[in-house]
């Protein structure tokens, strides 16, 4: 891959140019970094098992009539997707108290809110995307009042379909970041990947985690956690 005609050259994706300007081509890798890029390693097919993931859930989610930049899946580590404009904004659902909302609240992880919880992060490396109100957004001009109320729409109905899915195949979605952009009409849309490196997926029975809180966590077995992940997934919506 050219690094210099990519548009993006981050750690867990590559996005590159098509010869259509309104499309471009996501490629996984094999790389992982946590707490701020200061851990790194490489996991062996990790780039396979996202891409799959991130290809099946997409699909499901347009089943759903939840309009993602997702196109199609062009081989096992790239996918085909709608050009956008991020918005520097991202959504965190929450099913289950897990991760960072346990330290800052002081909550045991695990624990099940009587609601689903949607956080707001403002999407800024230098200020260490804080987490954001309604308000916050509002001023910092990156959504008007309709645009921030379809965000929580489209995200409820992310959660609604998603929720379940999962559970047909034995696994908690506990938590999972979610960007939205506007492609070259205007129109917003779920322009994010989900996978066990922007999710959290535990095993229903046993509580194993299957994301990258393994890695995290030094827990070993990353890769296998996140074929597991795709697999049961590939094996419950392909089924002969």
């Amino acid at each position: 891959m050219d690094k210099e005609v990519l548009i993006h050259d981050g750690v867990s994706i590559k996005v590159s140019p098509t010869e259509d300007p309104d499309k471009v081509v996501i490629y996984f890798t094999d790389d992982i970094t946590a707490f701020y890029k200061i851990k790194r390693a490489v996991i062996h097919d990790k780039g396979i098992y996202c891409n799959g993931i991130a290809c099946m859930v997409s699909r499901e989610l347009q089943k759903g009539g939840v309009p993602t930049y997702f196109i199609q899946q062009l081989s096992e580590r790239e996918q085909l997707c709608k050009r956008v404009t991020l918005l520097p904004i991202e959504m965190i659902v929450r099913n289950v108290v897990a991760g960072s909302l346990a330290q800052r609240l002081g909550l045991e992880e695990g624990l099940i809110p009587s609601e689903t919880i949607y956080d707001l992060c403002f999407k800024s490396e230098a200020l260490g995307d804080p987490l954001i109100n309604d308000y916050h957004a509002l001023a910092l001009g990156i959504v008007n009042r309709a645009e921030l109320s379809e965000i929580y729409s489209y995200a409820r109905q992310i959660n609604d379909i998603l929720v379940p899915l999962f559970d047909k195949v034995g696994i908690t979605l506990v938590d999972y970041k979610i960007e939205f952009g506007r492609d070259s009409e205007g129109n917003l849309m779920m322009s994010d990947d989900i996978t066990p490196d922007n999710a959290r997926f535990w095993d229903k029975a046993t509580g194993t985690r299957l994301d990258k809180d393994r890695f995290r966590r030094d827990n070993g077995k990353v890769g296998e956690s996140y074929g597991i992940v795709y697999k049961r997934l590939r094996d419950h919506l392909y089924e002969e």
